[in-house]
């Protein structure tokens, strides 16, 4: 994009988040539902599209904007991002990387305007960090494929309009093999939505199991035609590593509010008669997430220029995921730390934010997956002992 058009992305999102949905966090909390009107907001803006091709109506941004925009975003809940980021991320990104020039043409201008909600099936209650390990089957009948399985924690499952499913369709193939990716919208008999989920955090963003008897979806609906036929497990790991970059951008911006919370606090709380910023202890934990926030930041940025290059789209976006969850962890503790007792209250944004930053050391790849990664993509044979 344009670098001045680009800039008047970013004023407009920044304005948005922080004039229009920062007010409203506790009343997202408290409802777990995101209001009407910046889901409609949101569809303006361009936000359901903004990785995906201008072609497709889509804003067409690289990684490195993508993350930029990431950082506004971040400085709100996170559910704000999650009511579209599956369309952008893991389920538009499939389309993107492996469906036909129909599939294109048919899927991703609706995904692109928030018509359409899409969603990621891919994990299960026994195939969660690796997912090869998937049990859920499709197999031809005639002209048809049928899926039987079950999926687990799906984003905005209560809300989809089309299902990304994964299901193992070559059983005697090598695990990583034999995995082929279907749309299914919702409303194909057989095709059910569990309860939503009751979260720690992140409330506003749903989640809930999604379940297939029988379903039965025509030929059409293998993602990439024939040419798709059990490259279903490359075809998500490319999506994920797109993901984590995206997400861990979520990261930093989440710990810019943190800080500039605990900054606020700070130059505000008197404890013994002095301001609490004038204590070193608390200056040290102010410094040190401050520290934090800029190291997030720069590591980011650096997998971001990486990807869009494609000199590095495994190593990069796994340190960038492991680095900044564990980053945002330590931002939150401390502010809550901060924060004192006060943190530890419902309605203050500290206590709510560290709630939600614990789910980012699990989802989109657990930080121990992502040593694993990282340590093998580096050892090569000898991490194979």
């Amino acid at each position: 994009m344009d670098a001045a058009d680009f800039s008047a992305v970013l004023s407009e999102v920044r304005r948005f988040v922080r004039e229009r949905v920062v007010p409203l966090e506790a009343e997202i909390d408290e409802k777990d539902e995101m209001p009407a009107d910046i889901r409609e907001a949101a569809k303006k803006m361009g936000l359901f599209g903004f990785a995906l091709p201008e072609e497709y109506g889509g804003l067409g941004l690289s990684m490195h904007e993508e993350a930029r925009l990431m950082f506004e975003l971040g400085y709100t809940t996170p559910s704000l991002r999650s009511m579209f980021g599956t369309n952008n991320g893991i389920a538009g990104h499939v389309l993107m990387v492996g469906g036909t020039e129909e599939q294109k043409a048919e899927w991703l201008p609706r995904i692109a305007s928030g018509d359409a909600l899409a969603s990621f099936a891919l994990t299960e209650p026994e195939a969660g960090s690796d997912p090869s390990t998937l049990t859920t089957r499709a197999h031809l009948d005639g002209g048809t494929w049928v899926i039987n399985g079950a999926k687990r924690y799906i984003t905005n499952a209560p809300l989809a309009d089309v299902f990304m499913v994964f299901a193992r369709t070559d059983p005697d193939a090598p695990r990583t093999r034999g995995i082929s990716t279907f749309l299914v919208p919702a409303g194909t008999p057989g095709l059910t939505v569990g309860a939503r989920d009751h979260k720690m955090g992140q409330f506003g963003a749903w989640t809930a199991d999604v379940y297939f008897d029988d379903v039965r979806v025509p030929a059409s609906a293998l993602v990439g035609g024939e040419a798709g036929l059990n490259r279903g497990f490359s075809t998500a790991m490319g999506c994920i590593a797109h993901g984590r970059v995206h997400i861990s951008a979520l990261m930093v911006g989440m710990a810019e509010r943190l800080v500039d919370e605990s900054v606020a606090y700070a130059s505000t709380r008197r404890q013994s008669g002095r301001l609490i910023g004038s204590f070193q202890l608390v200056q040290g934990l102010i410094a040190d997430s401050q520290t934090d926030y800029y190291a997030g930041r720069a590591t980011v940025l650096e997998a971001a220029t990486a990807f869009d290059a494609g000199t590095d789209t495994k190593i990069g976006p796994s340190c960038a995921k492991y680095f900044a969850s564990e980053m945002v962890w330590r931002v939150a503790d401390r502010a809550v730390q901060i924060h004192g007792g006060a943190g530890y209250m419902r309605g203050v944004a500290v206590e709510r934010f560290y709630r939600d930053a614990r789910l980012f050391r699990i989802y989109e790849g657990t930080s121990q997956i992502q040593q694993v990664i990282i340590a093998k993509a580096l050892l090569g044979e000898a991490a194979r002992g």
